[in-house]
């Protein structure tokens, strides 16, 4: 599920795409989240084919979570084609999935865990964490349509177009195996409808439904920093996801933002030593990062915003940020 995720630090947005669509952990409405364990994934070889594309986009989610395979793929960016082998297994309830790039620097990345996305809380609202309530909250997002099926990687698949609905996030075309309903290739697509990447499965090998239930995460209460983003693009909800520096007396601070499928990164620090960025834009692969010097809680910090997202919405979440706390000891 996550080795879009993983692709993403060494270059791409893998798409297993779907692999990565925040997917997790709560339960369908009217059911205690504390409840919300585990999900057991010998239901999917039941359910019916969906008939929807908001059906497709839900079963494709579980899919990603409950399917065991390997597959080989190729990434087409801005920095050229590489071909990557892939993994997703569930070892006892958890999953495991890594990404190696084949040519190029010998990279390999790996994620261990729960089903983990949208867990926690924007105070008392309900949290779209589990496959269906990410496809409703994406469904007022994003125009999804189905445009016919196609044969890729031997395999029989529905096109799933992802449109948004407003300039502030960009467009997905995906192309859904109709037996698993595994994503096999992905469009990125730019505000003005250019493509920024292309993902395709070459081979998929036998995927195998986990006969098994997988682990999901609880909803957790949210941290409370001494700064916030005043300005988020509609239907972006905080994540958990912390990271601490040795760089610093200081913690970097790190948020994690998604909407169910785009997703940006904040990161604010003490502007001091050797690590500081040029304020401006500033492109990586098929993102950008938007840099700012702020005077946020009595110090100068550097504030980053990173994602694949218009360059105006990061910048416009940077230049929002602001401080609510007392002084420098508030830093998380």
């Amino acid at each position: 599920m996550y080795l879009g995720r993983l692709a993403r630090g060494i270059g791409g947005t893998l798409v297993v795409a779907l692999l990565t669509l925040s997917s997790g952990a709560m339960a369908q409405p009217g059911t205690d989240p504390a409840q919300a364990e585990r999900f057991n994934c010998r239901s999917l070889a039941t359910r019916d084919t969906p008939g929807t594309a908001l059906g497709w986009l839900e079963r494709s989610l579980w899919a990603s979570h409950c399917y065991e395979f390997k597959a080989r793929a190729v990434r087409i960016g801005s920095d050229g084609v590489r071909s990557l082998a892939l993994s997703h297994d569930v070892v006892e309830g958890v999953e495991r999935e890594m990404a190696r790039f084949l040519d190029g620097p010998p990279v390999v990345f790996e994620r261990r865990g729960r089903i983990g996305r949208f867990s926690w809380a924007e105070r008392n609202a309900p949290v779209p964490a589990s496959p269906a309530g990410i496809a409703e909250h994406l469904d007022g997002l994003y125009r999804l349509q189905l445009s016919g099926e196609e044969r890729l990687a031997n395999r029989a698949t529905i096109r799933l177009d992802i449109e948004p609905l407003d300039g502030l996030r960009y467009g997905h075309r995906f192309w859904l195996d109709t037996a698993t309903g595994l994503p096999l290739k992905q469009i990125l697509l730019d505000e003005q409808g250019r493509v920024v990447e292309t993902f395709q499965i070459t081979d998929l090998r036998q995927p195998q439904l986990y006969q098994g239930e997988v682990d999901l995460d609880r909803r957790r209460a949210r941290p409370e920093d001494p700064w916030h983003p005043a300005w988020l693009p509609t239907g972006f909800i905080p994540q958990p996801v912390k990271t601490r520096s040795s760089r610093h007396d200081d913690d970097i601070g790190h948020r994690v933002y998604s909407d169910g499928l785009a997703t940006l990164s904040l990161f604010v620090e003490p502007l001091a030593g050797p690590d500081q960025l040029i304020p401006g834009m500033h492109r990586l692969g098929i993102s950008y990062a938007a840099v700012r010097h702020r005077e946020l809680g009595g110090r100068t910090r550097q504030v980053v915003v990173m994602g694949e997202l218009p360059p105006g919405v990061l910048l416009r979440v940077a230049d929002s940020l602001e401080w609510q706390g007392g002084g420098e000891g508030d830093m998380p």
